[in-house]
């Protein structure tokens, strides 16, 4: 990761699935990205822009080494592509996430905070290729992600930034 890394906050509903036979599920899964739909005002005062990514955005995008943390702390992973414990999937909607919550402590605080509706959202850790931005006069500018360099790094948060996309 260099300096052009760039984590973003989604807000949404995180899921715990109920399996049959199961007495209670550590699955968590949910849309990590969201395509089209635009994220809160980031930036700060000074320079504040809205954010969407586009439906091409990860085309191309190797995720073979993914990692599934809590909050973008490296010291609470939860899942990771490269060892079969993530699945991603793409599809309109967006890009899918799902793990197995680990039996760890952060692992059991994230499945008791998702259960008591703590933690609502989730975030990606990437960098882009290409982009498009809008510049208003008055209101705020609008940056458009239309290809994604590297996927780090994605999660449930407690701070998301997207209001349209579900964990």
């Amino acid at each position: 990761m260099d300096n052009n890394t760039e984590k973003r906050y989604i807000t949404g509903s995180i899921e715990i699935e109920k399996r049959d036979g199961d007495k209670e599920s550590r699955t968590i899964s949910g849309y990590a990205v969201v395509f089209d739909k635009a994220s809160s005002v980031l930036g700060g005062k000074s320079f504040g822009f809205t954010e969407t990514i586009g439906r091409a955005a990860f085309d191309g995008v190797d995720m073979s080494g993914v990692i599934a943390t809590f909050n973008h702390n490296f010291d609470n992973v939860l899942a990771r592509s490269d060892s079969g414990s993530l699945t991603l999937s793409m599809d309109n909607t967006g890009l899918r996430y799902s793990f197995e919550s680990p039996n760890t402590t952060y692992g059991n605080d994230l499945l008791e905070n998702v259960r008591n509706g703590n933690v609502k959202g989730s975030s990606f850790m990437f960098t882009v290729r290409d982009q498009k931005w809008t510049y208003r006069d008055e209101g705020v500018d609008e940056r458009e992600i239309t290809q994604v360099d590297e996927l780090f790094e994605l999660g449930p948060v407690t701070i998301p930034a997207y209001p349209d996309t579900t964990a």
